[in-house]
């Protein structure tokens, strides 16, 4: 297993910033995986817990940690696509067998499955978008530090994420909503790099007035 640093003290004095060129080459190649892609072995539950930690190092206003995890692993993967099926029939009665199999098999593919939840707080000064981009942040985090780690993975979210019975079948309260599920395990085999957009369409500077 591959050695995690410590977490720094929470009054230790951090670089403002440092070169480091194999982080470069590491984010210049950083590419999803296909869940069908992934197989075991996948994170125990001491490497969940340390790639979790590491993650949430994210952008954070005020330090509100707007955001929580529910792990899917062994058994548990395959009774939540049983719960996944059920719902998908009450929604489409006349649906296949195929179809529902594909349902029951959703995160059973990788050998385990993160979900993040957005749990910001609306009473707060910060702004609710403020918060949820700070989720977002922690999705990316949880797939660059597996991948530090030698796992592959990718971030998906499905119909699942934007039901509300689904979301309360898996405990979320009412101002709750899944950001996304994080399939991590190892490669199959190595994947082809994707067109990527130009920076020269994308990327502007404002001339000032």
């Amino acid at each position: 297993m591959i050695a995690y640093p410590e977490a720094p003290a929470a009054d230790a004095m951090l670089a403002a910033s440092q070169s480091n060129e194999h982080m470069l080459a590491f984010l210049n190649a950083r590419r999803s995986f296909p869940a069908a892609a992934l197989k075991e072995p996948g994170p125990n539950p001491e490497e969940v817990s340390q790639i979790v930690r590491m993650a949430m190092r994210v952008p954070d206003h005020r330090r509100l940690a707007p955001w929580r995890v529910i792990v899917f692993g062994g058994e548990a993967r395959a009774d939540a696509g049983e719960v996944f099926a059920a719902r998908h029939l009450e929604l489409n009665p006349n649906a296949t067998l195929e179809e529902l199999d594909r349902e029951r098999r959703r995160f059973c593919c990788a050998p385990l499955v993160i979900a993040v939840i957005s749990n910001p707080d609306g009473s707060h000064k910060t702004p609710v978008w403020e918060q949820e981009l700070s989720v977002g942040a922690l999705c990316f985090n949880l797939l660059l530090v597996a991948n530090a780690a030698g796992w592959a993975g990718t971030w998906l979210t499905g119909w699942m994420a934007f039901d509300r019975q689904i979301s309360r079948e898996f405990g979320l309260h009412d101002h709750e909503r899944f950001a996304g599920f994080i399939h991590l395990g190892t490669a199959k085999e190595k994947v082809k790099e994707r067109p990527r957009p130009t920076t020269e369409s994308l990327l502007s500077y404002w001339p000032g007035k």
